[in-house]
């Protein structure tokens, strides 16, 4: 299956890269004796240089992975040290020699040996963890190969990362706005794998623009829903979780959710209720075309969100209806408990009620009282995409 192909690229990258060793061709003994000293001068700081010039050429020229991986672990061993100025030397000369690294892996013929010279450099910077090379990663977040995109974006959304960016919203030389509208314009055209990379990112940020970048993930997977395009539903588990823990349910003074208070994030939990919508209506609406793998998918994904967000937004433990429902194949009570918990085209359902929004409003300027419908399946049988 495609998911499982996927996963076994990018993991597989990652685990035949990650092997370590004690022993490596790039000499340490000048950066040891550095990183031993109180005070640094400028000779120390050209013995730093010299190390990360011969260990990022190592990465580029050398084609066996074990070893490349070895010199990746130096390069990351030696970055720290108690020497403040130390730190600083190290990150900056990093950066220029990885940026010379991903001008050398252009001038590649071979292209899958440039995009592997490039994904090392990408782990590598992810394993820096540093700031200060996030727009080394940006500039790879528009290729059009897939695990450069996955690695470029894990750079850019690794919790040490949002860490930092939380503590100083402004960082120079990239602000978290800006990785956020960076991440934004690939959304459209990123696999599920990366998708939901930037949904955590966007629920952990803490910026305004954390939200719009989560609803615009959220609008993204609606809209494959829509199309009967969707792949790898699964993921779907992650991106709902994240956004009902984004919800505020509107409560009294005695914590319990009541429809009499507007909740404060409506955009979120309209976006929440319309991808679990199209959930629901694919596992109910598919089950002629769909085969097992996607519907034990949906199911997943139907089950998980009832458990662990249904009751959290209600404010009280739910009946497990969804789960009874499969468990029996009862089409007819999935519905039942889709319409009572999200509305129907005359009745309000339990989730706008108790979280205070509303599906905007139909062509014709009526506020709608339910999600909308999702366009019935197309004819042709889909193809086992998971």
């Amino acid at each position: 299956m495609k998911i499982k192909l996927m996963a076994f690229i990018i993991l597989g990258v990652f685990f035949v890269l990650a092997v370590t060793s004690n022993s490596a061709a790039v000499n340490t003994s000048g950066i040891d004796k550095v990183r031993d000293k109180s005070v640094l001068d400028e000779q120390d700081k050209k013995v730093i240089d010299e190390f990360l010039a011969e260990a990022i050429r190592e990465m580029i020229i050398t084609r066996d992975f074990t070893s490349i991986a070895k010199t990746r672990t130096i390069i990351l061993s030696k970055e720290k040290s108690t020497q403040g100025q130390y730190a600083t030397w190290y990150s900056e000369l990093v950066r220029q020699h990885i940026q010379e690294g991903f001008k050398q892996a252009q001038t590649i013929n071979s292209p899958e040996r440039r995009d592997k010279v490039i994904i090392n450099l990408l782990i590598l910077i992810d394993g820096l963890e540093d700031l200060q090379l996030s727009d080394l990663a940006i500039s790879m977040l528009k290729s059009p190969n897939m695990v450069i995109r996955y690695w470029a974006v894990h750079c850019l959304t690794n919790p040490v990362i949002v860490k930092q960016l939380n503590s100083s919203p402004n960082s120079e030389p990239v602000s978290a706005r800006e990785i956020a509208e960076q991440l934004n314009d690939i959304i459209g055209s990123s696999s599920p794998e990366i998708i939901v990379q930037i949904a955590q990112f966007a629920a952990n940020i803490n910026i305004p623009q954390g939200d719009e970048l989560l609803c615009r993930v959220a609008d993204e997977r609606i809209k494959k829903y829509a199309n009967w395009t969707v792949k790898h539903e699964l993921y779907d588990i992650t991106i709902l979780k994240l956004l009902a823990d984004k919800i505020q349910p509107a409560s009294t003074n005695t914590g319990m959710p009541t429809a009499s208070v507007t909740n404060s994030k409506p955009a979120i939990a309209r976006c929440f209720a319309q991808l679990f919508s199209y959930v629901m209506e694919r596992y109910i609406k598919g089950q002629e075309i769909l085969n097992s793998t996607q519907k034990q998918n949906l199911a997943s994904v139907l089950v998980e969100t009832e458990e662990k967000c249904i009751s959290k937004l209600l404010g009280r433990p739910q009946m497990m209806t969804i789960r009874r429902a499969l468990e029996r194949d009862n089409i007819e009570a999935l519905k039942e408990e889709h319409d009572r918990l999200l509305g129907t085209e005359t009745t309000p359902g339990q989730l706008p009620t108790m979280l205070g929004f509303s599906y905007n409003t139909t062509d014709t300027g009526i506020i709608r009282t339910a999600p909308i419908p999702l366009p019935d399946p197309p004819e042709k049988s889909i193809s086992d995409n998971n």
